[in-house]
């Protein structure tokens, strides 16, 4: 790395000796943010798994061929106490140090809106960095759109979309697609209790980002101001279902595998018009990149009244999700 900023140096005609000193505390910062960014951002990727795996299946039995479901579902992910904070020492970092103390207990992007202070010198020169605020929110709320359609064989076609939903200090976005198919159609004796199994295979991208460091210097503004989670999850689900009049009641088991990266995505800072840091940080990021599985247990409830459908639905494993829902079939 110091030596493509010593190349990236020499052709725009900087000086060596101006520079080497400012080289090496910009590459103990990329390693700082690094650090903080992974303890920062991860709860809210983990948490953005569950949020987009619930309520995929609204229903387990076999419909007509090209019926057609619509829904608007609200979304309620419960915060963890445990995920809210995490713990810094002086001795994690490379530049930075706290103002005035040895260690602190920091919120993460789930946490409330706690700051400290984070100081260090770059090329001579004092930076004092505001840790990042939390969401300080005991519920997350999103609201989704989804749509259903059934085509042949007892097999749906399944789609999940909301809008970037502004939180407080983030935004959140899903969209996804998936396939369901019946199961219980080949045992007629299943069909004739109101018994349902069904199989599902969805995919759904997760995009979380969050405020993140606000470094001044004498340089301009560094360009690490925001900093989003992308995820990418695939699943697969066993739904099984027994229906009693107008409510079906449902339940079932998911697996999901997610790939998570991170990158920079707010403006460009000044700096860039001499070294092009927010592109090596991200490159960086990569370092953290990481690939999770997860299991989880889903149950639900879904009320008829004619074409219309009320239905809540709860996810639990590591975290706990809900989500309500008002369908309509046609």
């Amino acid at each position: 790395m110091k030596r493509f900023f010593i190349l990236f140096l020499f052709v725009t005609n900087f000086s060596f000796s101006q520079s080497e000193e400012l080289l090496q505390d910009l590459g103990y910062l990329i390693d700082d943010a690094l650090f903080f960014s992974d303890k920062y951002i991860t709860p809210a990727t983990d948490a953005a798994v569950y949020q987009s795996s619930s309520a995929w299946v609204t229903s387990a039995k076999k419909r007509k061929l090209w019926d057609v479901t619509l829904g608007i579902n609200s979304n309620f992910f419960f915060v963890p106490n445990r995920d809210r904070e995490f713990k810094i020492n002086n001795s994690d970092f490379s530049l930075l140090t706290i103002d005035g103390a040895t260690s602190a207990t920091v919120p993460t992007s789930l946490g409330n809106d706690y700051q400290v202070d984070l100081i260090g010198d770059l090329d001579g020169e004092q930076i004092r960095i505001e840790t990042p605020r939390g969401i300080d929110q005991n519920i997350v709320f999103y609201p989704h759109l989804y749509g259903a359609v059934s085509v042949w064989y007892g097999t749906e076609i399944l789609v999940k979309y909301s809008p970037k939903v502004n939180l407080k200090k983030s935004q959140y976005q899903v969209y996804g697609f998936g396939l369901k198919h019946n199961i219980s159609q080949y045992f007629k004796s299943l069909e004739t209790r109101k018994i349902n199994l069904s199989t599902s295979l969805s995919y759904s991208n997760e995009d979380v980002s969050f405020d993140f460091l606000d470094v001044q210097t004498n340089y301009g503004n560094l360009g690490i101001n925001q900093i989003s989670g992308l995820v990418d999850t695939f699943q697969f689900q066993i739904n099984a279902s027994k229906e009693y009049k107008n409510v079906e009641f449902l339940g079932g088991i998911i697996a999901n595998v997610s790939d998570f990266k991170y990158q920079l995505t707010g403006p460009k800072g000044a700096i860039e018009e001499t070294i092009p840091l927010q592109k090596l940080l991200n490159q960086r990021l990569e370092e953290i990149y990481k690939t999770k599985t997860n299991f989880m247990g889903e149950i639900s409830g879904r009320y008829q009244f004619s074409k219309i459908y009320v239905q809540t639905t709860i996810a639990f494993g590591k975290f706990v999700n809900s989500n309500v829902s008002v369908q309509y079939e046609f």
